[in-house]
């Protein structure tokens, strides 16, 4: 699919600003995966010395991994999402933007 624009777009400059913004979102998304993987190593070696029950330790690490994991591969498979269909995603945020600016103008 691809985006609709009006006439007389520059698409080198086009492809420019989605290229900036789907940067822009690939390092958000990359600030929330390391905040995410030191939130939950702090908790969990903040609370492991708290917990003398071993089999609530197994269970506390698994449950701490598998939140990890799961979530770093979702926002793998968005990023690669944004990355295979990027023209028309932000193509189409551009679109709305610059509609937008434009009734502000008026």
């Amino acid at each position: 699919m691809e985006a609709r624009l009006g006439e007389g777009v520059d698409t080198r400059s086009l492809e420019t600003r989605i290229d900036q913004m789907h940067g822009r979102d690939r390092k958000g998304a990359l600030a929330f995966v390391i905040g995410l993987w030191v939130t939950i190593l702090f908790t969990l070696f903040t609370v492991w010395p708290l917990i003398s029950e071993g089999g609530i330790r197994i269970v506390l690490g698994i449950a701490a991994l598998l939140v990890l994991a799961f979530n770093t591969a979702a926002i793998v498979a968005m990023l690669r999402h944004y990355g295979d269909d990027k023209s028309f995603i932000y193509g189409l945020d551009i679109m709305h933007l610059d509609e937008m600016r434009r009734r502000k103008r008026l």
